[in-house]
């Protein structure tokens, strides 16, 4: 047999950096066969003149020549359906997570910490890691040992104070919980902090509230949204937002070609159609509403408010739960075990109404055959 393959491993331990060998990897699940509830998609599809339309322009697409490098037409379209302020510009990225990951590397003076809150998305935390960045996470807040996960801001500005963080970062609404912070204390962390602050809105469409309107107001404030919960999760198109002190600089860092050919095409094809979408998040925002209902009215089942495109909710055994689900052909996201504050807790994206339904009965059956 082959050594090849013991070498090898012998040298990448050897040579790469100890935080990489002691990472897992982001796990995506197989999903094939099941009603996927796991990964906030939008469920809907896209009416069919538009599919036509947008056939159509993949057909045409020069896909043999490399993409537009500043698609000012797309950057446009953005600017006007999110009423970005005169003055402001725009960063577009492969989804939000290559932004972050440029976020992190810009800012990356030795050592340059990185702050966020937690539990929260995790690539805050694991894109430190990839970068060197020293982490800090500040937990949310809990009332008596039970979790409500608002923001603990005596806690968050101590440790702004203490740590003086290069970077922060806040998801707003908030990931995996669903809540929207209080935006009076999302702008005392942006006063107090001595480093730039982000304001994560993947799930926007879904919220009552944006920091757009607030980023003429502060200097070291940007917004990060990504158009994947909208609808456009296989395009990957994402995009920062402010001033052009910051994204002059952050330029440097973008990787040409970043934003491919069809990403420009269909996604600029699907914001002329705005409404459309909006329509699409606006049913999600109605049946979030009936789900959280029959979910609060679920006896054994503690579930939590969300302005996103998914609810996260506590059982008393969430593996086995997780488990009954998927032997009843529904995937959600098990977060049991992945911070502390998450213990029993399971997150499922909103479905179309029949997923919806489908899951319910799963939930409902699997609870009574583990009680």
């Amino acid at each position: 047999m082959s050594s090849t393959p013991v070498l090898a491993s012998s040298l990448a331990s050897a040579l790469l950096r100890k935080e990489v060998l002691d990472l897992h990897a982001y796990h995506v699940p197989d999903s094939h066969g099941y009603i996927k509830l796991d990964a906030m998609e939008n469920p809907y599809s896209l009416p069919l003149k538009l599919r036509e339309e947008i056939a159509e322009i993949v057909g045409n697409a020069a896909i043999n020549r490399y993409p537009d490098p500043n698609p000012a037409m797309l950057k446009d379209k953005i600017r006007s359906v999110i009423g970005l302020p005169q003055g402001m510009d725009m960063l577009l990225g492969n989804g939000s997570d290559e932004l972050i990951q440029l976020l992190a590397l810009a800012v990356n003076k030795p050592g340059a910490t990185l702050l966020s809150v937690e539990p929260s998305f995790v690539m805050y935390r694991m894109i430190a890691i990839f970068t060197g960045m020293r982490y800090v996470g500040v937990p949310l807040k809990s009332n008596s040992g039970t979790a409500d996960f608002s923001l603990d801001i005596d806690k968050t500005l101590e440790a702004i104070e203490r740590e003086r963080p290069s970077l922060v970062f806040l998801a707003y609404p908030n990931n995996p919980t669903g809540n929207l912070f209080s935006s009076t204390e999302v702008k005392q962390i942006i006063e107090a902090a001595p480093g730039l602050v982000v304001v994560d809105e993947a799930y926007y469409a879904f919220a009552s509230d944006s920091f757009i309107p607030h980023l003429a107001s502060y200097p070291n404030l940007l917004v990060m949204r990504t158009f994947s919960k909208l609808g456009m999760a296989g395009l990957r198109l994402g995009f920062l937002a402010g001033s052009i002190a910051w994204l002059g600089q952050l330029e440097k860092l973008r990787l040409p070609y970043n934003v491919g050919v069809l990403t420009q095409l269909v996604a600029g094809r699907l914001l002329a159609h705005h409404e459309v979408l909006l329509q699409q998040a606006e049913q999600i925002r109605r049946d979030r509403a009936l789900l959280y209902h029959q979910l609060n009215e679920t006896p054994a089942v503690q579930v939590y408010p969300s302005e996103a495109n998914f609810l996260l909710f506590r059982v008393a055994d969430a593996n086995a739960v997780f488990s009954g689900l998927k032997q009843r052909g529904v995937l959600v996201k098990n977060l049991d075990g992945g911070h502390p504050m998450l213990k029993g807790c399971l997150r499922v994206t909103v479905g179309t109404q029949l997923e919806n339904e489908k899951f319910m009965a799963a939930l409902r059956e699997t609870i009574i055959q583990s009680a």
